[in-house]
C-alpha cells in the first residue's frame, strides 16, 4: 500500500473450482446506465476520460450477498470500446491495485496498448467503497497507516496509539459497511459487472492487489475467465493485514541496489557501504524539513515508497531528498507532497479505503504484544524495514471481523504472470506462490528489474510483446520464461 503507485502514475500519463461458477446472484436482471464521465467542473479524471471516448455507469450490487435482495450499493465504471469492433474480443476489466485503487483511471492507457484496445472493450471498475463507488471515508489526518514501529518499545507504543486512532477513524460512520469490503464481494461485482454488459466471459489485467483480486474472481468464477494478466502478483495466502510482512528482505535488495547507483557520483560516498552507513544514521534521526518531521517512524516508508521504481530519475530523486534531509534544508516538490501527505492526508488517499478491504479479508492478531515480539526477533536480521513491514495495523483494533474465510487459491484456470525478480512491494517469493497456486499458469519473470509494475511501465517490448500475444492472439507462453532489460533510463549500477 501506498500513497501513489508510480507505475499507475506512469500508466495513465505517459481448473478445480472451490465455489460455483453460476452468477453471482442469480434471478435478478441489471444493466448498466450510461452517461457522461464528468461529474463537476473541477472533475479532471471525468474530463480525461471524456477526452479518451469513455462513457461511465453504475450497476446496482447487493451490499451483502448473503441478503441478495437487500440493501443496495453503486459500482462505478468507465468504458472505452473496442477501437476496432469488426474484431472485437469482448471486455478487458483493469484493476490497479491498492487496495483502494481505481480501475476508471487505467482506462486511460489504452493509448499505450493500441493492439489490445482494438480488440477489446475497456472496463475500469472502482471497486466498491473506493472512488465513485459508494465512497467509504476514513476520517484520517494522513494518507497512509504504514509507518515504522522505529527503534524501541517506546516508538511501538507511538505505533499502537496511531493504529487504534486510525482505525476508528473508519470505523466512524461506516460500522455498517465495514463486514462487506472483501475481495471476495468485488469479485462478486465484477461478475455481475460481466451479467449487465450481455457478456459470456470477462478477460482481465490487473496489477499488484489486483492479482489478488484477479486470482479470488479466478477462484469463485473461473468459467467465466477469458484471458487473465496479473502483473506484480501477491503471495495469495499471505494477503491481508500482514501483506508486508515478508518484504524486508526485498526492500533491503532495492535499497542495495539503489546504493550501488549512488556511489561514486551522487554526493553520498565513493561506495556502497558508505551510502547505505549515511541513510542508516539519517534513519536513527529525527529532522525537519519546512514544516515537516522525518523521523524512524517515517523514513524507512519513504525509502519503500521511492524503491518502487529502480529508473535513473527515480534514484536521482531519492539521492537529493536524503542530501535534503540530512542538511534539513527545505524540502523538494516530491518530497513536500509526499510529506504532505503523510501529515495531513492530502495525497492519494488509496489506503484510507483499501485497510477497509484488508481488514475484512483476514484476520488480524489483536495484541499488541505479538507484534512487538515479531518485530524484536527479526530486528537482526531486519534493522531498518522489519519494524515497518511487521508493525501493528488498524486493522488489529477493527470493530468487526471477517465475513468469511479467507479465500484459498488453487486451480487450473490458465493465465498469465508477469513480475520482476527484484520487485519490493510484491516480492518475488511470493509472486513464484501465486504461480503454484494459479496451476494452469505461466510465468514471464524481469530479471534484474528492482520495480514494482512490468507491463506499460517497464519499457519491456519483451514484456509488453509476451502480455499482448496472450490478450490479442491468446498465446500463452509454451514455459515459464523470462526478459532482460538494458537501455536509457534504467539505473547504471557501479558496485
Amino acid at each position: 500500500m501506498r500513497y501513489r503507485s508510480a507505475f499507475i502514475a506512469a500508466l495513465v500519463l505517459g481448473g478445480v473450482l472451490t465455489t460455483s461458477p453460476a452468477s453471482a446472484e442469480p434471478g435478478r436482471q441489471r444493466a448498466v446506465s450510461w452517461h457522461s464521465c464528468v461529474i463537476g467542473a473541477d472533475d479532471v479524471l471525468g474530463a480525461a476520460l471524456e477526452q479518451a471516448g469513455a462513457r461511465c455507469g453504475e450497476v446496482s450490487v447487493p451490499l451483502d450477498y448473503g441478503r441478495p435482495r437487500g440493501r443496495t450499493i453503486q459500482v462505478a465504471m468507465a468504458r472505452v470500446a473496442a477501437t476496432d469492433p469488426a474484431r472485437r474480443r469482448g471486455i478487458l476489466m483493469l484493476n490497479p491495485g491498492g487496495p483502494g485503487g481505481s480501475g476508471m483511471e487505467l482506462v486511460l492507457a489504452g493509448a499505450q496498448m493500441p493492439a489490445v484496445a482494438a480488440r477489446y472493450d475497456l472496463i475500469g471498475m472502482d471497486p466498491r467503497f473506493v472512488g465513485r463507488s459508494s465512497p467509504l471515508e476514513c476520517r484520517w489526518e494522513t494518507d497512509t497507516f504504514v509507518r515504522s514501529a522505529g527503534p524501541d518499545r517506546r516508538t511501538f507504543n507511538e505505533s499502537v496509539a496511531l493504529a487504534n486512532e486510525l482505525a476508528a477513524g473508519c470505523t466512524r460512520g461506516n460500522r455498517d459497511l465495514l463486514p462487506y469490503a472483501s475481495t471476495r464481494n468485488t469479485a462478486r461485482d465484477m461478475d455481475l459487472i460481466r451479467q449487465a454488459l450481455g457478456e459470456r466471459q470477462l478477460s482481465y489485467l490487473g496489477y499488484s492487489y489486483g492479482t489478488y483480486l484477479g486470482a479470488v474472481y479466478l477462484q469463485m468464477f473461473g468459467a467465466h475467465a477469458d484471458r487473465v494478466v496479473l502483473d506484480s502478483a501477491v503471495d495469495p495466502d499471505v494477503y491481508g493485514p500482514g501483506l508486508l510482512s515478508r518484504n524486508a528482505p526485498a526492500i533491503q535488495a532495492a535499497l542495495e541496489h539503489w546504493a550501488g547507483w549512488a556511489a561514486g557520483g551522487h554526493g553520498l560516498g565513493t561506495t556502497r557501504r558508505e551510502v547505505l552507513e549515511r541513510v542508516y544514521r539519517l534513519a536513527a534521526r529525527t529532522v525537519h524539513t519546512g514544516p515537516y518531521t522525518v523521523d524512524p517512524h517515517v523514513l524507512p516508508y519513504l525509502l519503500f515508497a521511492r524503491l518502487y521504481d529502480d529508473s535513473a530519475g527515480t534514484y536521482e530523486e531519492l539521492a537529493e531528498e536524503i542530501r535534503v534531509l540530512e542538511r534539513e534544508g527545505p524540502p523538494t516538490p516530491a518530497l513536500e507532497a509526499f510529506l504532505a501527505g503523510l501529515s495531513t492526508g492530502a495525497g492519494y488517499s488509496s489506503d484510507r479505503a483499501g485497510t477497509a478491504v484488508l481488514c475484512a479479508d483476514r484476520a488480524a492478531g489483536t495484541n499488541p504484544d505479538s507484534y512487538y515480539r515479531d518485530i524484536q526477533a527479526h530486528r537482526g536480521d531486519e534493522p531498518l524495514f522489519g519494524p515497518m513491514t511487521r508493525n501493528i495495523t488498524p486493522c488489529a483494533f477493527w470493530p468487526v471481523r471477517p465475513e468469511e474465510a479467507a479465500t484459498t487459491i488453487r486451480n487450473t484456470v490458465p493465465a498469465l504472470i508477469v513480475g520482476a525478480d527484484g520487485d519490493p512491494a510484491t516480492p518475488f517469493a511470493g509472486q513464484l506462490a501465486m504461480h503454484r497456486a494459479l496451476q494452469g499458469s505461466r510465468m514471464l519473470t524481469v530479471r534484474g528489474r528492482y520495480a514494482h509494475g512490468q507491463y506499460l511501465v517497464a519499457g519491456s517490448a519483451c514484456v509488453d510483446g509476451t502480455v499482448e500475444r496472450y490478450l490479442v492472439d491468446g498465446v500463452l507462453p509454451v514455459r515459464d520464461t523470462g526478459c532482460r532489460l538494458s537501455g536509457p533510463g534504467r539505473a547504471a549500477v557501479r558496485g
